[in-house]
């Protein structure tokens, strides 16, 4: 068993050995130089230019894989799509035959407005594509 000295001497040195070393800050910056961040040269996007982005995007979209990344892109910015946008994934997923991505599309846009009014204006703006398509939503397929 360990004595009360030997316990305190072990906790003195673990303590020692904890303040002794430097911060990772003042390691990277000695050694490495300043810490800098490069970012790119272009110029920033707007909300027009991103919307024709992604709705040429998902105009040309033939597979699963390509649709949900797509989406998955899409959605991660700090902004709720475009219903054009939406309407293009929309079709995209009809077009390759996914009809649970297209479901999807609709929980997303839930999980992106505001308020359930945003999502309801968003419905009836898409009401004629999605009776088009066939595509239904969460709650109309009862889950």
């Amino acid at each position: 068993m360990f004595g009360v000295r030997s316990l305190i001497a072990r906790a003195s040195v673990a303590r020692t050995a904890v303040t002794t070393i430097p911060p990772l800050s003042a390691v990277a910056s000695s050694r490495f130089g300043a810490a800098r961040r490069w970012y790119s040269e272009q110029p920033e996007e707007t909300y027009e230019q991103f919307t024709n982005r992604y709705v040429q995007f998902f105009e040309n979209v033939d597979d699963q894989f390509e649709l949900q990344r797509g989406l998955n892109n899409c959605f991660s910015y700090d902004l709720v799509p475009d219903v054009t946008i939406c309407e293009a994934a929309l079709r995209a997923a009809r077009r390759i035959n996914d009809f649970a991505t297209g479901v999807r599309v609709f929980d997303a846009i839930k999980a992106k407005v505001d308020n359930h009014k945003q999502y309801e204006q968003y419905l009836e703006a898409l009401k004629p594509v999605k009776n088009e398509l066939g595509i239904l939503t969460t709650e109309e397929l009862g889950l």
